[in-house]
């Protein structure tokens, strides 16, 4: 437990994906997150998208990945060596899911063009309000701005600047509904995590 091997696996499939993208050019395309509308008259989407799409990364920038891997390692390896390799697992994949559902249907309903969406985030922003919710004074130093403060102060700045840009739809191009959708995943895992505590 105290190696977060889970994180790390995580992180493995990731980067192994990512290679496997920049060599097949395109090949993975069907692992990406389609929208449920057709474009040009035809539908991408298929179900395994909700899961697959949180392996792949841009390959013109390898930033994208990076700050997700980053982020997959400072939250999802803390909370993995307080809860165990399977719950860690569990809430990460719920992230994941209940981000694919809001970028499936949110965007759409604001008017967004249909488009394809990859990427861990929906997974770590999630991971970042588990963080958040387990251990919220701890003391958290983001990229931007460099200043320490509390998870929980850092979790929900981020939270109201994502939900900001969402509905402003400045910074198109990033899936800030995802982001969201994460982190209700996240939270619900906890909040069960905690209503199975009590019931004990």
């Amino acid at each position: 437990m105290k190696n977060a091997l889970a994180v790390k696996c995580l992180i493995a499939a990731n980067v192994a994906i990512y290679l496997l993208q920049s060599v097949t050019k395109g090949g993975l395309d069907a692992m990406a997150l389609w929208p449920l509308q057709p474009i040009d008259g035809r539908s991408y989407f298929h179900v395994w998208q909700i899961i697959t799409y949180a392996f792949l990364h841009s390959t013109d920038n390898i930033a994208h990945l990076l700050l997700n891997m980053l982020g997959l390692w400072m939250f999802g390896a803390e909370i993995e060596r307080y809860v165990g390799p399977w719950r860690l697992l569990v809430c990460y994949f719920a992230s994941v899911l209940t981000a694919a559902i809001t970028q499936l249907f949110v965007p759409a309903l604001l008017g967004a063009p249909p488009a394809p969406t990859i990427g861990a985030s929906g997974g770590v922003f999630g991971l970042l309000l588990a963080y958040a919710l387990l251990f919220p004074n701890r003391k958290v130093i983001p990229l931007i701005p460099p200043i320490p403060m509390p998870a929980w102060v850092f979790a929900s700045i981020y939270a109201a600047v994502e939900l900001f840009m969402g509905v402003t739809g400045r910074l198109s191009g990033i899936a800030h509904f995802a982001h969201l959708g994460g982190m209700i995943g996240s939270g619900l895992t906890v909040m069960q995590w905690r209503l199975g505590r009590r019931a004990r």
